[in-house]
């Protein structure tokens, strides 16, 4: 199988994140290219939306269209924002992007800023990110060095700066429009949309924000040509994508692998079923993601279409893997305090609805479960999804009514016996 091609193309070298690696296989060739052609930015964007590269972060939009949407020739500042506030639990990708191949990350910023006629980019990194800071720090401060962005970058009268960010460790700071009130030094509160951040994003000005791992991509898109990165996937799922597979596997780890790879391949590679155990369920794209039986997902592809026919969705990448001895009550009760704990409390329905929630878990752990609590959890679900500014209340409200649909006999056995119904 195919491995290995895009973001985490430099694992294989003896120093992956220094400035002589990344040009060693092509770094900046693309950058160079455009500041000495004064590429246009619309070819630029025809390439990204032949690759069929879709947001890396968890949405999944075209990427090439999202650009498109940018006023770039419109008066005034613009901004490039890239989100590597990576906090969703089960996902650690961005971690080793910006470890091992933080130059292309960078490259992928400048190209984005040329496109957006904005003179500055921000990296806003995850606050427990310290080493993976560290590293794109240093990769900027080769990048600077060797005159690749700044004034008047390689004597072509572009002006484009970029700054590293490291946040202070909140999980809704993953949400764009609060990631971009944390930037400006304001509480990290999501904001209402619209208006949209393509036209009023940062300091009120227009502003594109992508995940590390698409804009990791779009340097070897332009290197290799979209018709290739889209002939690595499948139709509507252009290229590669970095899998962080973890829960009840032999060897748990990053994955960079085609969209549409059967997820039976992906498995494989992560070892199978820890202690060769029966699989019970997986979390395909995150913890906000809805379950999916083991038997089901076993003959599901890992891309944003399968999974979504599913009645799930592809997400961050991340795949939790859970074996037969997994407590379903048990693990739902962890996901929803994880999303109580992180409500910023702006929303009445997410401050109030996750608390309900997670204390009803916890009544079923603790024996104290009766009729009618199945329904109660549905019902504050329900009036949770929907409601919210952003997408945090769904990312509650979702884990809940899946396994609930898909596992109700596990809490319903809570209520009659007041224990798990699993023999470990």
């Amino acid at each position: 199988m195919k491995q290995n091609l895009v973001c985490y193309r430099t694992l294989d070298k003896e120093n992956p994140a220094s400035l002589a690696t990344y040009e060693s296989i092509g770094g900046y060739s693309v950058w160079r290219k455009i500041l000495a052609e004064k590429t246009p930015a619309d070819k630029i964007i025809e390439e990204l939306k032949l690759s069929s590269l879709r947001g890396r972060g968890g949405a999944g939009f075209p990427t090439g269209l999202k650009w498109s949407f940018v006023p770039r020739n419109a008066p005034g500042d613009k901004y490039v924002v890239c989100n590597s506030d990576e906090s969703e639990p089960g996902t650690c990708k961005d971690r080793d992007i910006l470890t091992y191949n933080p130059h292309q990350v960078l490259e992928g910023l400048m190209i984005a800023a040329y496109v957006m006629n904005a003179h500055l980019a921000y990296n806003y990194v995850r606050g427990e990110y310290w080493q993976p800071f560290q590293c794109i720090e240093k990769a900027l401060a080769e990048a600077r060095a060797a005159g690749l962005l700044g004034e008047n970058i390689l004597g072509s009268g572009v002006n484009i700066q970029i700054h590293n960010l490291l946040g202070a460790g909140a999980y809704i700071c993953g949400e764009e429009t609060a990631l971009l009130n944390s930037i400006e030094g304001k509480k990290g509160l999501p904001r209402f949309k619209p208006p949209f951040p393509a036209n009023h994003g940062l300091y009120g000005r227009p502003t594109i924000i992508n995940n590390t791992e698409t804009y990791a991509s779009v340097p070897v898109i332009l290197q290799n040509g979209g018709q290739w990165f889209a002939d690595l996937g499948t139709p509507n799922n252009g290229g590669m994508k970095c899998f962080s597979v973890s829960g009840h596997v032999n060897t748990p780890g990053n994955y960079e692998i085609p969209l549409g790879t059967p997820f039976r391949e992906l498995l494989a590679m992560a070892g199978g079923v820890l202690n060769g155990r029966r699989i019970k369920a997986v979390i395909p794209g995150g913890s906000s993601s809805k379950i999916i039986p083991g038997d089901v997902m076993m003959d599901l592809n890992m891309d944003f279409d399968s999974l979504g026919k599913a009645g799930s969705m592809l997400g961050s990448g991340a795949v939790i893997v859970m074996d037969e001895t997994t407590d379903i009550v048990k693990a739902l009760w962890r996901i929803s305090y994880f999303y109580y704990d992180e409500s910023c409390g702006q929303c009445t329905p997410c401050r109030e609805g996750t608390g309900w929630m997670t204390r009803m878990l916890r009544r079923f752990l603790d024996g104290k479960a009766v009729a009618g609590d199945v329904e109660k959890l549905l019902d504050v679900a329900g009036k949770i999804e929907g409601h919210t500014i952003c997408a945090l209340g769904e990312a509650a409200a979702w884990p809940v009514q899946s396994y609930i649909a898909k596992y109700r006999a596990e809490f319903d056995y809570y209520i009659e016996h007041k224990r798990s119904m699993l023999n470990v």
